[in-house]
């Protein structure tokens, strides 16, 4: 396994000079056998996950809008000794098409780069980068939306590249 770049000024530089490689990265995963690309994505994930420290970064949480359930909504409500409305009215806010979504970035509940409800975070925050999940390469315009922020997505996507034979 190649080094691992946690740096996240360099990675966000090298994903401006390697968005046409991105692109025709996108297309090359999109024409291989969807199933091997999950394989290949799943198996890096598990190298690269647990080398990367996401407290170091917290990007994820700088920038992402997350979806959240009546459910979590409830649950978080509980857990923060409030009810669902008074939750909804500080935290979250309705998108266009009905869904609740955290209504701040970065996230209210993002402090020193660690998440002070960790284990009542939303399934949105506890899945991403969804990279253990099947379906990659249905997923190409968000990983690639993401790739200059997470280094987790920018190193997996770095090293598919050379498993998949894109770059040798």
């Amino acid at each position: 396994m190649e080094n691992i770049n946690i740096n996240l000024s360099e990675i966000a530089d090298i994903a401006i000079e390697k968005e046409l490689e991105n692109d025709s990265f996108k297309e090359f995963l999109l024409q291989q056998d969807r199933f091997e690309i999950d394989q290949d994505v799943q198996g890096l994930n598990e190298i690269i996950s647990p080398r990367i420290d996401c407290t170091q970064c917290g990007n994820c949480c700088k920038n992402l809008m997350i979806n959240v359930s009546e459910k979590e909504a409830g649950q978080l409500a509980e857990h923060l000794q409030t009810n669902t409305t008074e939750l909804k009215k500080q935290y979250l806010e309705e998108s266009t098409d009905g869904k609740m979504v955290i209504n701040q970035i970065p996230c209210h509940f993002l402090k020193e780069n660690k998440c002070i409800i960790y284990d009542n975070r939303f399934s949105g925050c506890r899945e991403f980068p969804h990279l253990h999940q099947s379906g990659f390469t249905g997923r190409l315009f968000s990983i690639i939306m993401y790739y200059p922020i997470c280094p987790i997505i920018f190193n997996v996507m770095e090293a598919l590249k050379t498993k998949t034979g894109f770059r040798n």
